[in-house]
């Protein structure tokens, strides 16, 4: 309805509401009223209190706040890395995880008594430099592509392939040393 229909809807009921108290008695008349007529009077006797409505409100409320704690979980954004920013560093990063896999098979491919503490020491400071990358992706997502968060990927992509470099050259320093040690035991 228009708002004008409804002021001319009260404007022509003015006047016709009844908004006057009932004299004293009144629901003792109408009660005598009903009497008469022979059917029942139903009083209204007093509620009873239910004692589960608090306990079914307090529920209720739970449920409600860990649907909205569950609903804000899952709007977290995701996190980016160095494929989500742009074509040419997605290729970078796959790059990267390509030529650190394949150290790593190398690396596993010498594990020997001799060079097992090497490896071992490799392998744990590949994780500490996941552990920092992974704090990396939370600054890019936060920054919004800072270009110093990403050349931070880019150095810690870096850095793993030097460190598997550096054992691989450390073991085959070792082999080549055991060697030397065998032609010359051998010689004398």
């Amino acid at each position: 309805m228009k708002k004008d229909t409804i002021n001319e809807l009260f404007q022509s009921l003015e006047g016709g509401f009844d908004t006057e108290m009932p004299n004293s008695g009144h629901e003792n008349r109408f009660l005598d009223k009903l009497k008469q007529q022979n059917n029942p009077v139903v009083l209204s006797e007093s509620k009873k209190r239910s004692y589960w409505k608090p306990f079914l409100a307090v529920a209720a409320s739970i449920v409600l706040c860990f649907s909205v704690f569950t609903m804000m979980q899952q709007q977290e954004p995701e996190l980016m890395d160095l494929a989500s920013v742009s074509p040419e560093l997605s290729q970078t990063q796959s790059f990267f995880t390509a030529a650190i896999q394949q150290e790593i098979t190398l690396l596993e491919a010498e594990r020997s008594p001799e060079t097992e503490q090497m490896i071992y020491s490799a392998m744990r400071e590949l994780n500490i430099l996941e552990d920092e990358y992974e704090s990396l992706k939370i600054d890019l997502t936060e920054s919004g592509n800072d270009q110093r968060v990403i050349y931070a990927m880019i150095t810690n992509f870096q850095n793993r392939v030097n460190v598997l470099k550096t054992v691989l050259e450390h073991i085959e320093e070792v082999k080549n040393f055991k060697n030397n040690q065998n032609e010359n035991t051998t010689t004398i």
